[in-house]
């Protein structure tokens, strides 16, 4: 069997894992699921997808595949970032995984348009990048069929980098008509789903999920911290920057 386990709150990590291989999918935002409860075993292939926050995995991403039993199943890693870089991502997702028992076999670095400043790989995973990422599962398939389990030298920093704080939180606009998507879809539960027009600024991870959602466009960024946060990425986002295998 072939799962997918993705943390992607705004598709961009979804459509990077999906051009690499479809699976059944284990959804890690949902924050209701009892994550305890999903088992693996070691004739599964679990393709573990999340995006780089800062350079690392997002907190709830960690705190959930933790308790997953991946039962020896084969896990290719997946790390998305927005063209800026990714760090400490893949070495951290690699031990979060081996400690919930899976064995890492391949990782695969991929671009997706950032979540806030989507001037940044705009468009991306692009048709160029799916036919990379086509050319990728080929060679992880192979690795696969061969049975081999050695696992790929992975980038990245032990101690991992500090994680960062997640300072761009969404406001609502007047227009909101407290529909409440936004709350129930939010990965953290940080939007009160009695008044949707509240979120709760200590809990948001800023992953705009309820600005990609929100049916009339009433979930926006403050623009002069969007700006700030472009001055700040353009010199570490110049060029274009290429999906990386590892195996």
């Amino acid at each position: 069997m072939v799962y997918q386990l993705l943390f992607s709150p705004t598709g961009g990590t979804a459509a990077a894992a999906d051009a690499l291989l479809a699976g059944t999918v284990l959804d890690l935002t949902d924050q209701d699921r009892d994550f305890s409860a999903v088992t693996l075993t070691a004739e599964d292939v679990a393709f573990i997808a999340v995006p780089s926050y800062g350079g690392r995995v997002p907190l709830p991403a960690v705190e959930r595949l933790g308790k997953v039993h991946g039962g020896g199943a084969r896990a290719v890693l997946v790390c998305v970032y927005g063209n800026r870089a990714y760090e400490d991502t893949l070495a951290e997702l690699s031990d979060v995984a081996e400690f919930a028992g899976f064995r890492v076999v391949a990782g695969v670095a991929a671009l997706a348009e950032h979540s806030i400043a989507r001037k940044y790989a705009a468009g991306r995973p692009d048709e160029s990048d799916k036919a990379v990422l086509r050319d990728f599962q080929a060679r992880i398939q192979a690795k696969l069929d061969a049975g081999d389990t050695t696992a790929p030298a992975l980038p990245g920093n032990r101690p991992y980098k500090k994680r960062g704080v997640r300072s761009i939180v969404p406001r609502t606009a007047k227009r909101c008509i407290e529909c409440g998507r936004c709350a129930a879809a939010c990965p953290v539960g940080a939007i009160d789903a009695a008044d949707p027009r509240r979120t709760d600024a200590d809990l948001c991870i800023g992953c705009m999920r309820c600005v990609k959602l929100c049916p009339v466009e009433a979930r926006t960024i403050d623009p002069d911290a969007l700006a700030g946060l472009e001055a700040r990425l353009a010199p570490l986002c110049t060029g274009r920057k290429e999906n990386e295998l590892f195996l």
